[in-house]
């Protein structure tokens, strides 16, 4: 399915480069000849939109089922790496792209994507400024952001691929289950084709269903002398906005994300004991003790999030106090305790082998940002005040 959407990626990136400029003076009303006096014009934007949604989406439900089968181990670990490379172009492909309709929403969601870059130590502002150009969002960041979207993440993204692909099957094909019963091949035809031809037939389904019924976004031409109340990161985005609302931007936009990537890079160099069952959650008591992990990270992030949000009543009683409780230190420290305490907790109640506890530990963390990617996305209103979206 991810193959199958970079396919149409390009494929509708092409005719819509027919009548894209890549100028600030053009950008914006290119897109709405396009939308408004080009035959399917506006379908195909929404194709091109909707298939970069769902790219994120499916590549990061695809590492989950590599992790939770233990694909990842053995040799398949330099194809992990791969894997976790092309998942990370993906999301850069889909935030270069985001700039390209030059409208408010994509230039301050940019400018808040962007300036994230800022809190990584010694080498953060000098990145920005040569990612967009300048000081700020500018007409150099449109025309180098238009370049990496059409020109080099693609032509890296199909190389990365194919060889991604080749070593799968150069592994055997995707792990499956151990079985003491002889296996029987079978042909690729038509046992494979047919089954990914119903797949994709699916998700083209699924995608024109999206792209009919909702336009990809535009609001008006770029202001940046106005600002959007919310300003908005992109949605892959969000998780990491909302942490900069309950910890230190150091913390929240630097340490956290760093922490989670070589957590990612690591993991296929741990020494399991157990080997590789291609059972998903590896066992019976690892899909329970996973079970208990989702619950308990959606309850307590959930909880974190709402006593978050009345801390700043607090702050003209202590201001040194707010400052130090609501993004200095100790949500670091509490969050470090929760995660410590789950740990010694999980591993006792479910007596977890190493890799069960590894997986219990994963689907925590990966609930948690979900819950707060979520919570950026539909729960956050004007002043980035938690609220519900038929409030908004």
């Amino acid at each position: 399915m991810a193959a199958l959407l970079i396919v149409i990626q390009i494929i509708t990136g092409i005719m819509l480069r027919f009548y894209y400029e890549p100028f600030p003076h053009k950008a914006y009303e290119s897109i709405l000849i396009l939308q408004n006096s080009v035959l399917f014009g506006q379908l195909i934007r929404n194709i091109h939109h909707w298939c970069g949604v769902f790219a994120v989406i499916i590549t990061f439900l695809h590492l989950l089922r590599v992790f939770f089968t233990g694909g990842f181990r053995a040799s398949r670990k330099l194809n992990w790496l791969i894997g976790l490379a092309l998942f990370i172009l993906i999301i850069f492909s889909n935030f270069t792209g985001y700039l390209l309709p030059w409208d408010q929403l994509a230039y301050w969601a940019v400018t808040i994507g962007t300036s994230l870059l800022n809190y990584i130590p010694f080498i953060g502002t000098g990145l920005r400024k040569i990612i967009t150009g300048g000081e700020e969002v500018n007409v150099n960041t449109l025309i180098i952001f238009f370049n990496f979207h059409t020109a080099v993440l693609p032509v890296i993204l199909v190389i990365l691929s194919v060889y991604h692909f080749w070593r799968v099957r150069k592994a055997g094909g995707i792990t499956l289950p151990e079985s003491n019963e002889p296996r029987t091949n079978v042909p690729s035809y038509p046992d494979l084709v047919y089954r990914e031809f119903i797949a994709a037939l699916a998700l083209v389904a699924v995608i024109s269903v999206f792209s009919v019924l909702l336009n990809a976004p535009l609001l008006g031409k770029a202001d940046p002398e106005y600002s959007l109340n919310p300003t908005k990161a992109p949605w892959y985005f969000a998780g990491i906005q909302e942490l900069l609302m309950h910890f230190h931007p150091f913390v929240a936009a630097f340490l956290i994300p760093l922490a989670i990537i070589i957590m990612l890079v690591w993991l296929p160099y741990l020494k399991l004991k157990e080997e590789p069952s291609g059972i998903w959650f590896h066992s019976d008591n690892g899909k329970r003790s996973a079970k208990f992990s989702a619950a308990v990270s959606v309850f307590l992030t959930g909880l974190f999030v709402i006593v978050n949000e009345f801390i700043p009543k607090f702050e003209t009683l202590i201001p040194w106090m707010y400052s130090f409780i609501s993004n200095g230190l100790i949500p670091l420290l509490i969050m470090l305790l929760i995660i410590w305490i789950f740990y010694k907790y999980t591993v006792k109640k479910f007596t977890l082998n190493f890799t069960e506890t590894i997986q219990a530990l994963f689907v925590f963390i990966t609930t948690a940002f979900i819950i707060l990617t979520l919570t950026g996305i539909f729960f956050r209103g004007a002043d980035m005040a938690l609220t519900f979206p038929w409030n908004l």
